[in-house]
């Protein structure tokens, strides 16, 4: 899904409310093609920049497409898009590319980051382990959200139990192509920082 076009175009350009004061640095994680590009561009409001490049024969030795035998882009860089959840609260969004061989980025994405979203698909929840791996490593609080894939119904235990998951840590289902459905995963990512001591101001 991560090369696919959302369902729900985002909106024009828009520019910052002049109340905007509360910025914060997110950053969406996860496997090869669940979805972190096309997330990025169904909630941005602004135009998302994107580092999507054709793939070669080259790369269908190193990259799995037995899951996403459509896709023909990867993101070699990150993807960069912006949205306002209300007056004061802006979240600059960044999309980690998802191949192996593109992980040395990860840790400098991690700079600065409030909080991150792990997107998952629950037929390659293996490809999640990495993921989590390094954000536990840097501290830095996260939530996991299931794009839906229309795969087989895994009970959220299930897939709790499979990547180990700590208690505290929200899972919830998600349709990246839908803005309204990315927007509501933002919103709980913000829910659960402010229920951590470092948290920024309540979104009203």
């Amino acid at each position: 899904m991560d090369s696919a076009d959302a369902s729900e175009d985002a909106p024009p350009s828009t520019p910052l409310s002049e109340t905007a004061d509360n910025a914060l640095k997110i950053v969406i994680v996860g496997g090869f093609g669940v979805g972190k590009t096309t997330m990025v561009r169904s909630v941005s409001d602004i135009r998302p920049l994107n580092t999507e490049e054709t793939m070669t024969q080259a790369s269908a030795r190193t990259d799995d497409l037995a899951a996403v035998p459509g896709k023909t882009t990867t993101t070699v860089a990150f993807d960069f898009g912006r949205i306002s959840l209300d007056e004061r609260t802006v979240l600059y969004l960044f999309g980690a590319p998802g191949q192996e061989r593109f992980w040395f980025l990860w840790d400098r994405l991690f700079a600065g980051t409030l909080g991150a979203i792990v997107l998952v698909d629950d037929r390659r929840l293996a490809d999640s382990w990495y993921a989590i791996d390094r954000l536990e490593h840097h501290g830095t609080p996260f939530i996991v959200a299931r794009n839906d894939f229309g795969g087989p119904p895994y009970t959220a235990a299930q897939i709790r139990d499979a990547l180990d998951l700590d208690p505290h840590v929200p899972l919830i289902d998600c349709d990246a192509r839908s803005r309204a459905s990315g927007k509501e995963v933002l919103l709980e990512l913000v829910r659960h920082l402010q229920s951590l001591t470092h948290a920024p101001e309540p979104v009203r």
